[in-house]
């Protein structure tokens, strides 16, 4: 099917056989299991490191970390996109310790003993090059570079030298979100929280949607969160989907809750022009009364909707991406959610939240219903840094937070027998199957 200009294709995946063996407190606090992982695991799949737009001219560079590795990832005066480890190939300081920034005189200098490399990862420069016996180090000792492609917008990079290019690993939900353009996305919300749960609480977390009606209670408004009406696919790759019916809640649930309904759907409705009396009494229609408006206005309020089937425009396609990545799929934007282990400690966790805006043609501000917030297209997302209760990461994504770390607490109970799920969790035993297959390799 052509993604590009048919929507996804919402066919079924088929359903692989799951075990049955329950998943136990330790896989989230041993750290004999956490090291397990990181050789196993983390230094042996395709993760992301920023955007592609935080490197717009040559010698730009940022950094980021995975467990105890620092990347560097540098767009050269080739204007090619290289990402190397973090350190200097004499005894081993780490080369740069900003988060971003562009390279002075091209080159990358280590502060303890001055050795420089250009952004190719060339080794230029050493102090006293004719005091090496063994010969100059210069175009011998570089930088140790590792796999980086970009998609989506996204830089993308790998610690395994043989990993497989980046489109097969990431098959088929690359092709399924080719159509969503997120390289033309805009990050207008940028959250980084330290907290006190293991990363697979995160990734647990936004694999099932069991936990709305009692964490989310408000979703039940604007959505059918009711595993009868969502299809949930589990791909060969480890990736997995979950397609739920939106612009408006489950007709039986919610029967006769007009006012309620409508003031969820507030600006939405406005945006499109719909008014929600005409609705009173059946807002069973209001999902397809808003597929249809988006159609009929969507070129009018700069956008092209082309790309999409109907259900795209207002349902929500979930991805979670083996191993810390879910996307939250929406016509004018994307919700960007990644636990990352902590360098030292399973217990707890870096956490990311991305919110990404596809601004209408020729708009400079848009409301993103998402984060209930007015956002700007003139202005970088500022980064905010803390730890859970510091900084926001919006109403939605604020309420899962709240409960990763009292998970984490019963986790660790001798009490704890392990899960005991009901089936429209089997992504999260799925998600748990896949990392015991890296584990087992």
């Amino acid at each position: 099917m052509d993604t590009t200009s048919n929507g996804i294709d919402r066919a079924k995946a088929p359903k692989p056989a799951l075990g049955t063996t329950p998943i136990t407190g330790e896989r989230y606090y041993s750290k004999a299991f956490a090291e397990r992982e990181f050789e196993k695991m983390w230094t042996k799949v395709w993760l992301i490191a920023g955007l592609v737009e935080e490197l717009p001219h040559a010698n730009d560079y940022l950094t980021c970390e995975i467990g105890r590795e620092s990347v560097l990832c540098v767009r050269g005066e080739d204007n090619r996109i290289r990402s190397f480890y973090n350190v200097c190939q004499h005894r081993g300081n780490r080369l740069v310790h900003n988060d971003r920034g562009n390279a002075s005189n091209s080159t990358f200098a280590c502060a303890y003993h001055g050795w420089r490399y250009d952004t190719q990862g060339t080794l230029r420069w050493v102090y006293c090059e004719e005091d090496f016996q063994q010969g100059t180090p210069c175009g011998r000792r570089n930088l140790i570079e590792i796999p980086c492609e970009t998609w989506a917008g996204f830089i993308w990079y790998s610690l395994d030298e043989d990993v497989v290019p980046l489109r097969e690993f990431l098959h088929p939900v690359a092709e399924q979100l080719d159509c969503y353009q997120m390289e033309k996305m805009k990050r207008t919300h940028w959250v980084t929280l330290e907290g006190d749960f293991n990363w697979k609480c995160v990734q647990d977390n936004f694999n099932e949607s069991y936990h709305l009606p009692f964490v989310h209670p408000q979703a039940g408004l604007a959505l059918d969160e009711h595993y009868s009406n969502c299809q949930f696919d589990l791909y060969p790759s480890g990736h997995c989907r979950m397609l739920m019916p939106g612009g408006g809640p489950n007709p039986e649930r919610f029967e006769g809750s007009d006012e309620v309904i409508f003031k969820a759907l507030k600006q939405e409705l406005a945006f499109w022009e719909i008014d929600p009396e005409v609705f009173r009494g059946r807002t069973q229609e209001l999902r397809t009364a808003l597929q249809q408006r988006k159609r009929e206005l969507g070129r009018k309020k700069g956008y092209d909707f082309s790309h999409y089937t109907d259900e795209q425009l207002t349902d929500h396609y979930h991805y979670t991406l083996f191993p810390n990545l879910s996307f939250s799929m929406k016509p004018d934007g994307c919700i960007f959610l990644r636990g990352n282990p902590h360098p030292t400690d399973p217990e707890k966790t870096i956490f990311d939240m991305w919110y990404l805006t596809l601004f209408p043609e020729g708009a400079k501000e848009y409301y993103s219903g998402s984060m209930r917030d007015w956002v700007s297209i003139e202005s970088s997302a500022p980064h905010e840094v803390g730890k859970v209760g510091e900084v926001s990461c919006g109403p939605g994504i604020d309420q899962d937070v709240t409960i990763w770390a009292s998970q984490q607490q019963g986790l660790r109970s001798r009490g704890f027998r392990g899960g005991y799920m009901p089936e429209q969790e089997n992504r999260v035993r799925y998600f748990h199957e896949s990392l015991d297959r890296y584990l087992a390799a």
